[in-house]
C-alpha cells in the first residue's frame, strides 16, 4: 500500500507538482520524510502538509470490510476469475483462477510453465473489453510472440479472419524483458501506473526465481538474508497491484533438489533442468525459493511429467481447492486437459511437495 501514488491521491496541485519535482512520488516517499522537510520541499503551510501526510497514511491502510462485502463484490464481479480452459480445474477454483491473488506455477524445465503463461495472456486479452492488456515480464527470454499467435489462432479460430485481428490481440500484450534484480524491483513498483492507463487485466512474471537464483547465493548466510528479503518486498508489491485492481497475477517457479529428512532439509539450488536423486540419496525435488515464498503465494499449481507427452499439474495450495491432479498435454491451442485426467492425492505442505521430473540416469523418481 506504501507504494500508491500520489497522483491517485486528492492533493493540492501545487503541492504535488512540488514533491514531483523532488521525486517524491509515493506515500511511501511522503512517510519517510519528516514534517519539517515536507514544509521546505512544498513551501506549504503546516496544516496543509499535515493533511498531505494524513491522506498518505489512509492511503496505506486498507478499509476494512466485513466478509458479506466481499461474498458480494466476488459474485457481482465478472472478473472475479480468469477461466483457464481446463474444465476441471476451472471447477475446483470455482472459476478459474482468483482475481485479487498471486497464481504461481512451478515445475521442471520444458514441463509448459511458459506455454502456460502464453495461453493465460492469450485469454485474457480475448476477454472483457477491447482495450483491455496484459502485462508479461520476461526474465528469461522465454517469451515467444510466434507462440502467441498460434496460440491465439488455434484457440479461436472464428475469431481472427484477418491480420488486423491478430495485430490487435499481439499489441494488447505488453511485454518487458528484465536483466536484473534491480531493474525487476524498478518495474514492478511502476506497475500501477501502467495497470490504470493500459487497463491491464493480467500480470505475468516468467520466472520469480530465474533473477534472484543468479543474483543471490544461498551458501552465504548475509545474501540468503537478502534473498529473503527481496522476494518479500517482491510479494508485498505483487499482492498490492492484484488486490487494488482486482487482477489475477501469476508468477512462474522453478524447482530445486532438497536433500535430509522432512523438516530438517537443506535446498540445493540446482538449475532446474533435471533436478532428481540417485537411488539411495535422502533427496527429493520440490518447488524452489523455499518455505517464506511458499507463504507469500495464495494458490500454487505445480507442473510435473508422467510420461512421453502426457504431463500432470497438481493444485498443492488453495484457499478453496482440495488436492487435485489433471492430466494434460501441451498442443497448438496450448495446455489441454485430458477428459480422464482429473483425480485426487495424498497433499503435504507446499514448499515440500515432491515433483516429477525426467531423466535418463538411472534415478528412483519422486512419488506423489
Amino acid at each position: 500500500m506504501s507504494s500508491k501514488r500520489l497522483k491517485r491521491l486528492n492533493l493540492p496541485k501545487e503541492a504535488l507538482e512540488k514533491l514531483t519535482q523532488h521525486n517524491i512520488g509515493s506515500c511511501r516517499d511522503v512517510l519517510s520524510r519528516s514534517t519539517l522537510e515536507l514544509l521546505k520541499l512544498t513551501g506549504c503551510g503546516y496544516l496543509t502538509v499535515t493533511d498531505i501526510i494524513d491522506q498518505c497514511c489512509q492511503a496505506c491502510i486498507p478499509p476494512p470490510v466485513t466478509g458479506l462485502q466481499l461474498l458480494h463484490g466476488r459474485s457481482e464481479s465478472k472478473s472475479a476469475f480468469l477461466p483457464t480452459t481446463l474444465a476441471d480445474l476451472d471447477k475446483v477454483l470455482h472459476g478459474g483462477l482468483p482475481a485479487g491473488t498471486i497464481t504461481e506455477i512451478a515445475g521442471p524445465s520444458g514441463c509448459g510453465k511458459t506455454q502456460f503463461s502464453i495461453m493465460l495472456s492469450v485469454l485474457s486479452a480475448m476477454s472483457g473489453d477491447t482495450d483491455t492488456s496484459v502485462i508479461y515480464i520476461d526474465t528469461e527470454g522465454a517469451f515467444s510472440a510466434e507462440r502467441l499467435v498460434e496460440v491465439a489462432r488455434s484457440k479461436f479460430p472464428s475469431h481472427f479472419q484477418s491480420e488486423h485481428d491478430i495485430v490487435d490481440v499481439a499489441s494488447r500484450v505488453h511485454v518487458d524483458s528484465i536483466q536484473s534484480c534491480t531493474s525487476l524491483m524498478k518495474r514492478l513498483k511502476s506497475l500501477e501506473e501502467d495497470i490504470i492507463t493500459k487497463k491491464v487485466k493480467l500480470i505475468v512474471v516468467d520466472s520469480i526465481a530465474s533473477l534472484v537464483r543468479k543474483e543471490f547465493s544461498t551458501s552465504i548466510g548475509r545474501n540468503l538474508t537478502d534473498r529473503t528479503n527481496f522476494l518479500s518486498q517482491e510479494a508485498a508489491i505483487l499482492k498490492y497491484v492484484a488486490e487494488v485492481f482486482s487482477i489475477p497475477v501469476v508468477v512462474t517457479n522453478q524447482i530445486t533438489t532438497r536433500y535430509g529428512r522432512p523438516g530438517a532439509v537443506l535446498d540445493s539450488e540446482h538449475d532446474g533442468s533435471s533436478s532428481v536423486t540417485a537411488e539411495g540419496d535422502a533427496g527429493f525435488v520440490t518447488a524452489a525459493l523455499g518455505n517464506t515464498w511458499s507463504h507469500s503465494v495464495n494458490t500454487r499449481l505445480i507442473l510435473q511429467y508422467l510420461e512421453a507427452d502426457r504431463r500432470q499439474v497438481l493444485v498443492a495450495k488453495s484457499p478453496v481447492a482440495p488436492f487435485t491432479s489433471f492430466t494434460y498435454t501441451v498442443q497448438k491451442q496450448g495446455i489441454v486437459q485430458e477428459d480422464d485426467g482429473a483425480g485426487h492425492y495424498h497433499g503435504t505442505d507446499p514448499s515440500m511437495q515432491h515433483i516429477r521430473v525426467r531423466s535418463s540416469l538411472p534415478i528412483q523418481m519422486s512419488q506423489v
